[in-house]
């Protein structure tokens, strides 16, 4: 729980390279420090802010950001956990010039990449950091020959935030929604169910297939190393959950130190 500095930050030190972290892009001082640099481009990554119009006319060509999705589908905030909990198949980055807007600049480059079945949203965005480096060193070595694409007005989706309050999972939803949930809240925020009054963390599901229950939340199998929970459609079966301020474990270790009963409900 303590602040550490960006891998930028720290390689940047190492190579005795001037480090700043303004707050804010908004004063007058931080713009002419910008001014200074006379940079020919300026790119962002996971910057989180919208540029102010002033920062975006200071480079000679423009500011362009690493956007990791198929632009215009998820823009904003999480396009990586968005894309999983939606089952896309696919994702990918954008290379994209800036404008004033959240995310509308023209294209000027794309990498796709397939979304695994197991992909949790820290995995897949490791992938796409990798092809994300890629992309900006092709666009960067090309700015000159690149066409920029203004994006379509049809396919635009956004991926707001990603809340703590969306952890709760609700068992009357379909069993493949849940399961796309775990992997994309995974590392956060998590999705949290209670049995037996205690809160767990539950990581990672598989959805199969059994005669339906009666009752959303409830136990259908807790044999053999088996956790098997009724969905609102569907069973989803349990791989790997967490006990407060334990280890993952998966659901066979799990079932070996706590009794469940058939007929017991996940709130």
């Amino acid at each position: 729980m303590k602040q550490s500095e960006t891998a930028v930050a720290t390689v940047a030190k190492r190579h005795h390279l001037r480090v700043e972290k303004p707050i804010s892009l908004k004063t007058a001082e931080i713009q002419a420090l910008l001014i200074e640099q006379e940079a020919d481009v300026m790119v962002v990554a996971a910057y989180g802010l919208l540029l102010p119009a002033p920062v975006l006319g200071i480079p000679r060509k423009g500011c362009i950001n690493i956007h990791a999705s198929l632009l215009p589908r998820w823009r904003g905030a999480a396009p990586i956990q968005r894309a999983i909990e939606a089952g896309d198949a696919v994702t990918g980055i954008s290379i994209m010039q800036m404008d004033v807007g959240l995310d509308t600049g023209a294209v000027l480059l794309e990498k796709q990449i397939s979304i695994a079945t197991d992909d949790s949203s820290a995995s897949l965005f490791d992938k796409l950091a990798t092809l994300g480096a890629e992309a900006i060193v092709d666009a960067l070595a090309n700015l000159d020959s690149l066409f920029a694409t203004p994006q379509s007005d049809e396919g635009v989706t956004y991926a707001r935030k990603i809340l703590k309050s969306e952890s709760p999972i609700d068992w009357t939803q379909p069993a493949i929604v849940l399961e796309r949930r775990m992997r994309a809240f995974d590392p956060f925020p998590g999705c949290e169910a209670v049995l037996d009054g205690e809160k767990l963390k539950l990581w990672r599901g598989t959805v199969v297939e059994m005669e339906p229950g009666s009752v959303p939340g409830g136990v259908m199998s807790a044999g053999n190393g088996q956790l098997v929970i009724q969905c609102g459609e569907g069973q989803l079966r349990i791989d790997l959950l967490q006990r407060p301020g334990g280890r993952r474990m998966t659901a066979a270790e799990f079932l070996r130190g706590t009794a469940v009963s058939v007929g017991s409900v996940f709130a």
